[in-house]
């Protein structure tokens, strides 16, 4: 039976999951492309902030840069082709996590400079590696309660990232926040509205590289666009390994990144399973398993090579949902992009002048996607039994805390706060907990109505009721109005009963029989009608 169903897809060419679709070679690095654009604002700003912490020259830090991508590309290329044992073969582009920079910043301001920033990374990345095969069986505390809460956080909390870039992305720099940089953003937004509505399935698909493409030429006719440092610089280079000294292992700046290791195999969980979500294909904790490990390996070589830990990068996710591709063959394509830049400081530099707030003006779409798939699993959450609105309303309200008040955890422990700090792993936090409060831990639950919130009788129509309705009778704004956009009346029942009564005698007085709701006789509504108040008839 397998060999024939083996047979079937060599024959009629469907792959056996959706990311196994394979495209022609020009629309695969086409959207491999659009997926380095989309991450490469993200990539790049890690090495840019901790290098300046550091006290890193300019070369030092496109160095730190050209490392970042090579890294990135490389272990894009092993969690979508994937080996056994490491990778989830999904369509999840990888890159140095975000979620760490704070921490980094704070070891690199410490005595051991950034030689303790890597030394940090590798010991965490290690610890991380061999814990990473026990966060796979967290897959059943993620339901789709849980799930939902996740997606959607990893929507909301890169809203202000995106809004950031539309104001032009350095708040230091001239015209930041100016209606220039957020008209330059508007325009580029529109510009994927309008490009996604075109009927060629092709330029749909394309619509976010398009509009980031035309968004800079657009850009560079204004003056808003500079692209006069990209001849500057070596056009080809290797990453040199350990170019800056061994690392350096200080136990404070270890524990500190462990924590965040911990975070970001919760995102990179999230990740995965969102991906999976979105493309319809099944992801259990094998599959969880070999992406984690792909995750830390990659984090345990990134030291090694000048680099910082390594994730799957949430925007791709919004990408994959935005276009429709599931391919991962199409991540692959934009890790060897990756690769290429790391090796080719050149186009890395062509790629960094693509101007913040045409990047900005996509993510806003893309990051709503997100949300809006996150959304789409909350929709298929039941709301009328245990606590799921209860779970649902504390973990999206606790995971926006650090978003609308930054330093809301700024006086706890420097431990606490980095986990806090991000939206997307407090928001996790609180619904896994909830999740296994209210529906794993049954005792002292209600069997019924659990929750104030809707405790609300079973929603049901008596048989009596349907008698006054047609075919095409339809609630609209509160009214119940017919197929002709009459509306039909709503009154009490006494007002139910003089009516009947009255349709009732007009059908003796001509002649007919009356037609009635089923169980009721033409003398028994006659005579309740003679019982109703006067003052409810009216």
């Amino acid at each position: 039976m397998k060999a024939a169903q083996r047979r079937n897809r060599r024959t009629t060419g469907t792959p056996p999951r959706p990311e196994d679709e394979r495209l022609p070679w020009g629309k695969t690095l086409a959207y491999g492309f659009q997926h380095v654009l989309t991450m490469y604002g993200g990539i790049i700003a890690p090495p840019l902030i901790i290098g300046a912490a550091a006290g890193l020259d300019t070369a030092d830090q496109a160095m730190l840069v050209a490392c970042c991508l090579f890294v990135g590309g490389l272990a894009t290329i092993l969690q979508t082709l994937g080996i056994p044992f490491f990778g989830a073969q999904l369509p999840l582009i990888q890159g140095t996590s975000f979620a760490s920079v704070a921490t980094l910043v704070a070891i690199v301001n410490g005595d051991g400079g950034i030689q303790a920033v890597f030394g940090s990374v590798l010991a965490a990345a290690v610890i991380g590696f061999l814990v990473a095969p026990f966060f796979a069986r967290i897959v059943r505390f993620f339901p789709p309660v849980v799930t939902g809460i996740v997606i959607t956080m990893i929507g909301l909390s890169l809203t202000p990232v995106a809004a950031n870039w539309a104001m032009g992305g350095d708040e230091k720099a001239d015209g930041y926040g100016g209606l220039a940089n957020i008209g330059l953003a508007a325009f580029t937004l529109v510009l994927v509205l309008l490009l996604s509505k075109v009927g060629n399935a092709a330029i749909s698909r394309l619509s976010i590289l398009l509009a980031i493409v035309i968004g800079t030429l657009v850009a560079w006719a204004l003056g808003m666009a500079d692209f006069s440092s990209v001849g500057h610089g070596p056009i080809f280079a290797l990453p040199q390994p350990l170019a800056f000294g061994a690392p350096v292992f200080e136990i404070g700046g270890i524990i500190s990144m462990t924590i965040v290791v911990m975070v970001i195999l919760t995102e990179t969980t999230a990740d995965i399973l969102a991906i999976g979500e979105i493309s319809g294909s099944k992801v259990d904790k094998k599959r969880i398993a070999n992406g984690l490990r792909a995750d830390m390996v990659s984090s345990i070589a990134a030291p090694l090579l000048n680099t910082f830990t390594q994730s799957a990068f949430a925007q791709n996710v919004g990408l994959v949902a935005i276009t429709g591709i599931k391919s991962r063959f199409v991540v692959t394509a934009g890790g060897g992009i990756l690769v290429v830049l790391g090796l080719l400081p050149i186009l890395g530099r062509v790629v960094a002048a693509v101007p913040t707030p045409v990047l900005g003006g996509a993510g806003i779409v893309l990051f709503g996607t997100v949300a809006a798939s996150g959304i789409r699993t909350l929709s298929k959450v039941r709301y009328d039994q245990g606590m799921n609105m209860i779970i649902v309303s504390a973990s999206l309200a606790f995971g926006m805390v650090p978003i609308v008040m930054p330093e809301f955890y700024s006086g706890f422990p420097v431990w606490l706060s980095t986990i806090l700090h991000s939206g997307i792993s407090s928001a996790a936090i609180m619904a896994v907990a909830l999740n296994l409060l209210f529906n794993e831990l049954k005792f002292g639950n209600p069997k019924k109505h659990a929750s104030v919130f809707v405790a609300s009788p079973p929603r049901m129509v008596r048989r009596d009721q349907l008698w006054g309705l047609r075919d095409g009778d339809r609630l609209d704004d509160g009214k119940v109005v017919d197929a002709d956009g009459e509306e039909v009346p709503v009154v009490t029942a006494e007002q139910y009963t003089v009516a009947l009564a009255e349709h009732v005698k007009a059908c003796e007085a001509a002649g007919i029989c009356a037609e009635l709701p089923e169980g009721l006789e033409p003398h028994a509504v006659l005579q309740a009608a003679q019982s109703v108040p006067s003052a409810a008839k009216d």
